[in-house]
Order: structure tokens, then sequence, then C-alpha cells
């Protein structure tokens, strides 16, 4: 396996691990957190976190995970054409389960939630809350398992091409 194939790999594992940990996180934490605090705050704390995710340390991991597996495909295409569709199967199903459900469903919920004065009133803030923090983490748990999958798929498709790398040493 050639040096830019090797980092392409290992770039592939390190974008998609970053990515399945970010949805994880925001399931298995973040949210639950959330739910149990005063429903004003957590209102106030979604409205922040949303407003400043849209920066540099997560944009490569969010947008260039399908980029560095879809690059890491074709690099691989010609030492291991196994290798090379698992990860193409990875970008493509990130692009589609991952990404392009952010964009289209947790997006779009984030910009109304955005839109939304914190009562003070502590049960129309709940109101606001319930019904916005089930159907975002429903959402965020298909992506979580999406991205889980897409990881499982880097790492085999590194697997495979360590193992055709030395299939061709022998």
């Amino acid at each position: 396996m050639n040096t830019l194939l090797a980092c392409a790999a290992v770039t592939s594992l390190l974008f998609t691990g970053a990515i399945f940990g970010f949805f994880y996180a925001w399931w298995c934490s973040v949210m639950w957190g959330f739910d149990v605090a005063d429903p004003r705050v957590a209102i106030a704390a979604m409205q922040a976190a949303n407003a400043e995710v849209r920066n540099a340390a997560f944009a490569p991991a969010f947008f260039g995970t399908p980029v560095v597996l879809a690059l890491t495909a074709a690099l691989a295409w010609g030492v291991s054409r196994e290798a090379a569709l698992v990860f193409a199967a990875g970008a493509l199903l990130y692009l589609v389960g991952g990404m392009g459900l952010t964009l289209a469903v947790n997006v779009p919920m984030n910009e109304a939630l955005a839109e939304v004065a914190v009562p003070e009133d502590a049960a129309a803030a709940r109101a606001i809350w319930a019904d916005y923090s089930g159907p975002w983490q429903h959402w965020n748990l298909a992506r979580t398992a999406v991205s889980g999958v897409v990881l499982a798929l880097a790492g085999l498709g590194t697997w495979r091409l360590a193992a055709a790398t030395a299939r061709a040493q022998l």
C-alpha cells in the first residue's frame, strides 16, 4: 500500500470516527442532560450550541467525511477493488444518511428552534422543548447509527487494503 493510500485510509477512519463520536455524544449525554434541565435552559443551550457548531473544528469531519472516503475508494481501486467498494459504500451511505439527513431534518429543526423566543413561563417552555427534543433525538439516533456503520465500513476497508497489500508482498 502506498503512503498516500495509507494516509487516506487513516484519515477516513479519523473522520468517520469523529463524526460518529459527535453524533453519539449528542445522543447519549447532551440531549439527555438537556431533557432533565429546566426547559428554558435547554432551549437557550440548544440555540447557543446550534449557533456555534458551524465552525472550523466541526466542518472537516462533517463535510469532509464523504470526500475523504471517496478519495480513499479511488486510490484503493488499483490495490483492492473490494476495499475500494467498501469505502465508496461508506461515502454514499454517509452522504445520504449522515450529512443528507442532517441537512434535511436536523438543521431545519434547529433553525426553527433558533426563531423561538425562550418563554419565561416554564410550562410553555416545556411544551416547546417536548415538541423539539423527541423528534430531534429520533433523527439524531438515525444519523448516529448510520455514522457508526460508516465507521465500521472504513475499518473494514482499511483491513481489506492491508490484507491485499500483504497478499501482494508474498
